[in-house]
């Protein structure tokens, strides 16, 4: 043991390699998958929004609107 304690080459060929190459491939492909997100999500929300003002929202006044006719048919109590 000691004379490895005053070997500093064992040392040297255990350390490990620096993982600079993995974080920039990693910091790459966060900004990648970010931007796709951040594109997927400027399409669907207006589509979705859209939608649901022309589409789904006049059905929905509608039947309550028709609930309310009716409501108003009845005799009273």
């Amino acid at each position: 043991m000691r004379a490895i304690e005053g070997d500093d080459g064992g040392i040297l060929a255990v350390a490990s390699v620096p993982k600079t190459p993995r974080r920039r491939f990693r910091a790459a492909l966060v900004a990648v998958l970010t931007a796709q997100y951040t594109l997927v999500v400027i399409v669907v929300v207006p589509t979705v929004a859209g939608v649901l003002h022309y589409l789904v929202t006049p059905q929905i006044v509608a039947k309550f609107e028709a609930i309310e006719a009716a409501l108003k048919r009845l005799p009273a109590p």
